[in-house]
């Protein structure tokens, strides 16, 4: 995968426009999960390892490995956290021998995979008899946090860019893909926190950062279509009278277990 198709490559820009979401809806997903502690765990997609982070606060893990594409996040990664290993690796082909990990996950991630189920099954042969497999994606567009941005430039006539493979963000097909890998127990459940912001600033800076879909569709137009983007937010966002913007996001979540 080239640089070019890497959609979060800053770690620092992911932290500020969808990070802080990602670690409120991460606590939640590993709330639900209720895994022991001292596993082994592998952090598929880790990005800049916001939710490694958790992983080792909530979870104690004997070990974990986070594995991204990008050298740029996991260079953030590898500075927020000394707990966790880093590596260079694809989703689709994981540099790991077979049932070296008891739990597998991947936050966030799977709707940017080229071929989900090559990734699932992936996660499967890594992860030993018994042990957990576990996503977590958003869901596309409504339930993303930046969906503001993105219903905003449609009603401009504008098609927002959309991950390669979005329609795994929705909990049937989330559910689907885990019984195509042979995955045991299947659980889902949708993860809903709220978004808030100070004001119209504090919402436009958090996302008009060159990362994600928000960040190359606002940098892609022209300086009068930024600003009209920007006039249509001011219309359409849900502002209290305090000048606060407040409104939903949520999350599908999928786990099953690899067969005895």
């Amino acid at each position: 995968m080239s640089k070019a198709d890497i959609p979060f490559s800053d770690g620092e820009a992911y932290e500020r426009a969808m990070g802080q979401w990602s670690r409120v809806v991460g606590k939640t997903f590993l709330d639900w999960l209720d895994v022991p502690k001292g596993l082994r765990w592998l952090d598929v997609g880790c990005g800049n390892g916001a939710f490694t982070e958790e992983i080792i606060e909530r979870c104690a893990p004997i070990r974990v490995i986070g594995v991204d594409p990008s050298n740029d996040q996991l260079t953030y990664a590898r500075a927020r956290s000394a707990a966790a290993e880093f590596r260079v690796g694809n989703a689709q082909a994981l540099p790991f021998d077979d049932d070296e990990f008891d739990v597998a996950v991947m936050a966030l991630v799977i709707s940017f995979v080229p071929d989900p189920a090559k990734a699932a099954a992936e996660m499967v042969r890594v992860v030993r008899p018994g042990g957990l497999i576990a996503s977590y994606m958003w869901d596309y567009p409504a339930g993303v946090p930046n969906y503001p941005i993105l219903a905003a430039a449609k009603s401009m006539g504008i098609d927002p860019p959309v991950p390669p493979s979005a329609t795994f963000s929705q909990h049937d097909t989330m559910r689907h893909l885990w019984e195509g890998a042979g995955l045991e127990a299947i659980n889902t459940r949708v993860i809903r926190i709220p978004v808030s912001y100070s004001d119209f600033d504090d919402f436009w800076m958090s996302y008009a950062v060159p990362v994600g879909t928000q960040g190359k569709l606002i940098y892609s137009m022209s300086p009068n279509a930024r600003e009209q983007l920007r006039s249509c937010l001011r219309e359409q966002l849900p502002t209290s009278a305090d000048g606060r913007i407040t409104y939903e996001a949520f999350a599908n979540a999928v786990s099953g277990r690899v067969p005895e």
